[in-house]
């Protein structure tokens, strides 16, 4: 009798989960239907902060940027002629994953853009990514949609993806979920499902890289800005000494042929200054790029605009096609390279990483 009691509670308990997830999931995906949200009222504007810096401690989850708390800042949304900025939650078999979508203004009937996927680091969310990094403006120029998935906190407390966790499977998991988020938003949305990149920041950038490695055939192109090359680590042990610039990369599984025919092009971009994840991560993943595809990499160049930091750019080519392109920025510390600085996790004084970005996938979206 009691087991049955037992059984009864637990199953009550298990439906009042179901149903709350369906209640979200059902406002979510009638937000993300909608064409535009109302407009709201303008956030007060944050004074600029530097990024904080906070020790690592062995018992703690591995995170990839300074431990803040996650943005509260609600980007308001567009007006009308601004394009969208609309909320939408994707559900797969291991969980489900809300996210942000812009879109663009003036699309066509018939018409398709370009989706470029933005995962934010540790510390961040959605809409602090979007302000930090102010894709959304170039998107609005050049006409593509920008979607921002976001970390569930019980996922990981700090709001960091889990690439590392391989070993356990939750790694892949993950990756699934963001890969049913892409598939949602080219099905709902006027999106061109063969023009898409992938960036990320941070554990972002190392979640975006361990996408690619799974999902090749479905990027245009990857972007990684102060990241880690997937292989590097298989645990919070290993993702630690990563970080540090303590643990060797592992080779691509892939040959030169497949490399060629379906593997997207990578742009790396690290400051010189961060002590969070070391720089030689940036070398690491342009290198264990081009190693796969047999590329050799070419002279750094020495390129600055104006007062903004000075950046070193290496190619790495095979047979005259750049396979990754890796840009060390002077000065740099662990942060958005020409982000936003009202945002913590953005320097203002880096290159524009944002426009380089955006540049280097439309590249590889004309062929």
């Amino acid at each position: 009798m009691k087991k049955k009691m037992r059984t009864t509670a637990w199953a009550r308990g298990l439906q009042r989960s179901f149903t709350a997830l369906s209640r979200s999931a059902m406002k979510a995906g009638t937000r993300a239907l909608s064409a535009a949200l109302k407009p709201k009222a303008a956030v007060r504007k944050q004074a600029a902060r530097p990024a904080r810096k906070a020790a690592v401690k062995p018992s703690v989850k591995p995170w990839l940027g300074p431990s803040a708390r996650p943005s509260t800042t609600l980007l308001s949304s567009p007006a009308a002629d601004a394009g969208s900025w609309t909320r939408g939650v994707a559900v797969g078999g291991t969980g489900a994953r809300q996210y942000r979508l812009y879109r663009p203004p003036g699309v066509g009937a018939g018409q398709r853009v370009p989706l470029l996927v933005m995962l934010h680091g540790c510390g961040q969310d959605a809409n602090s990514f979007a302000a930090s990094t102010r894709m959304n403006r170039i998107a609005q120029r050049e006409c593509f949609a920008v979607l921002y998935p976001e970390q569930d906190r019980r996922a990981n407390l700090q709001g960091c993806w889990n690439w590392f966790d391989t070993a356990s499977g939750r790694a892949r998991a993950e990756a699934e979920l963001l890969m049913q988020a892409i598939d949602q938003v080219c099905a709902l949305h006027p999106v061109d499902p063969g023009r898409v990149a992938i960036a990320g920041l941070s554990a972002g950038a190392s979640m975006a890289a361990l996408l690619v490695t799974l999902h090749p055939e479905r990027f245009k192109a990857v972007a990684m800005h102060s990241g880690i090359a997937p292989g590097t680590a298989h645990s919070t042990l290993t993702a630690l000494a990563a970080m540090k610039g303590r643990r060797a990369t592992k080779p691509l599984t892939v040959t030169p042929q497949t490399m060629a025919a379906c593997w997207p092009p990578l742009l790396v971009i690290h400051g010189q200054a961060d002590a969070v994840v070391s720089p030689r991560n940036g070398l690491a993943a342009a290198q264990v790029w081009a190693d796969a595809a047999g590329a050799v990499a070419g002279a750094p160049r020495r390129v600055q605009r104006g007062q903004r930091h000075a950046a070193w750019v290496r190619e790495f080519k095979h047979r005259g096609r750049s396979v990754a392109t890796l840009v060390t920025v002077e000065g740099l510390a662990h942060a958005w390279s020409g982000g936003a600085a009202s945002q913590a996790f953005g320097d203002v004084r880096g290159p524009d990483a944002s426009s380089r970005v955006w540049a280097f996938a439309a590249r590889q979206f004309r062929g």
